[in-house]
């Protein structure tokens, strides 16, 4: 967990940003990967996945925005790093959007790795690469409100087609934890017989095709940019792989910190962190201290 001097970090009563201390890393390998950071900010790679930790979490998807000083702090920090990447499940393309990132100055090199790497958007084109949809994917979208409807969770859950996954959300739903429960082996069955996985989330199931994940993308991200330091901040299960990845980019040399935009829904993150923030808020204060400080 966070120690007594993030506090400052994640008061919810401050209203300056730009007045906020860096938090103290709770572990040896964050202190020195923060130090690293600090050290030659511009061989540094800021990564971050979108809803949570940039983006309040909302009951509809489709209405999650960035936090309304998410856009300046990342363009005051851009320019002073290697590089700052968006790593989400989302459409890379609808990330752009409920991001506002395209055509912000001090941006111009952003990248977002949509649908865990699979897709990429790149700032300095405006273009999303990414290859074809998985079949299993196909043969999931058709079955997939069968399998709702005879599990009885046809009402109350939401489907959001991402193109190369499908992810089903059940916060709107009455019982919105045992919806999810009830859904778990159903929808693996379903995911598996198609040759596809399941990643679970905050009360959402996502069925995506296997290898996709934020530790792959982030790892290739690091290898390409040859970044000598990285920062990754997330919230949810889904960001676990990129956590592994931090970790084992530290132990082969590369200095990490690991921060957790806090949840009382996911405490694994929180539990491995070495800096725990208050989300999309606590974020956003953060990367105005290391503009700050980064030169």
């Amino acid at each position: 967990m966070a120690s007594d001097k993030d506090k400052d970090l994640t008061d919810p009563d401050s209203t300056d940003p730009t007045t906020a201390p860096l938090p103290t890393p709770v572990t040896r390998p964050g202190r020195d990967g923060l130090a690293a950071l600090l050290a030659r900010p511009a061989r540094a790679l800021i990564a971050l996945d979108f809803d949570g930790t940039l983006a309040p979490i909302v009951p509809d998807p489709e209405k999650a925005r960035a936090h309304p000083d998410a856009l300046p702090a990342l363009a005051a920090l851009a320019p002073k790093v290697a590089a700052v990447a968006v790593i989400t499940g989302r459409p890379a393309a609808v990330a752009v959007r409920y991001g506002g990132f395209a055509g912000v100055p001090g941006l111009e090199h952003l990248v977002v790795l949509g649908h865990y790497g699979a897709e990429r958007w790149d700032a300095v084109s405006g273009e999303v690469t990414a290859p074809d949809p998985h079949p299993g994917v196909a043969a999931v979208r058709a079955e997939l409100p069968g399998v709702l409807d005879t599990n009885g969770a046809g009402t109350g859950t939401w489907t959001e087609d991402k193109g190369h996954a499908i992810a089903v959300h059940t916060r709107r739903a009455a019982d919105p934890q045992g919806t999810f429960e009830a859904l778990r082996i159903p929808l693996a069955d379903l995911a598996t017989r198609n040759g596809l996985i399941v990643e679970p989330g905050r009360l959402v199931l996502e069925l995506r095709p296997p290898g996709m994940d934020k530790g792959v993308a982030l790892t290739e991200y690091v290898r390409e940019l040859g970044a000598e330091s990285v920062l990754y901040a997330g919230d949810d299960l889904g960001d676990l792989p990129a956590y592994a990845a931090v970790d084992k980019l530290r132990s082969d040399g590369t200095p990490g910190l690991l921060v957790c935009s806090g949840s009382e829904e996911v405490t694994e993150l929180s539990e491995r962190a070495d800096v725990v923030v208050t989300g999309p808020q606590g974020v956003v204060r953060l990367l105005r201290a290391l503009a700050d400080r980064a030169s």
